[in-house]
């Protein structure tokens, strides 16, 4: 059973890249990706820095875009997952 995380893996992430840490933004999610029973050396994972949403009190968010490696298309319910906000 996964442990419970009151953080989101976007505001994880997110954090990291604050705190210069985005050298280990790749493993956790690779970590994410085994917590549902997925292949992690099957995607490629990118990660977009934006602006963060009028009001949510952060300056930058970071996107996580996850691509198959077999050009397959990627379940869009993992790519909503991965960066589900709350």
């Amino acid at each position: 059973m996964p442990r419970f995380n009151p953080y989101t893996l976007q505001m994880q992430i997110t954090r990291m890249f604050e705190q210069g840490q985005s050298l280990f933004a790749t493993m956790k999610v690779h970590d994410w990706l085994k917590e549902r029973n997925e292949d992690p050396a099957a995607y490629e994972v990118l990660f977009h820095q934006k602006p963060a949403p009028p009001g949510s009190g952060e300056v930058m968010v970071v996107e996580i875009e996850l691509r198959r490696k077999d050009g397959q298309p990627v379940d869009p319910w993992l790519q909503e997952q991965v960066n589900q906000h709350a």
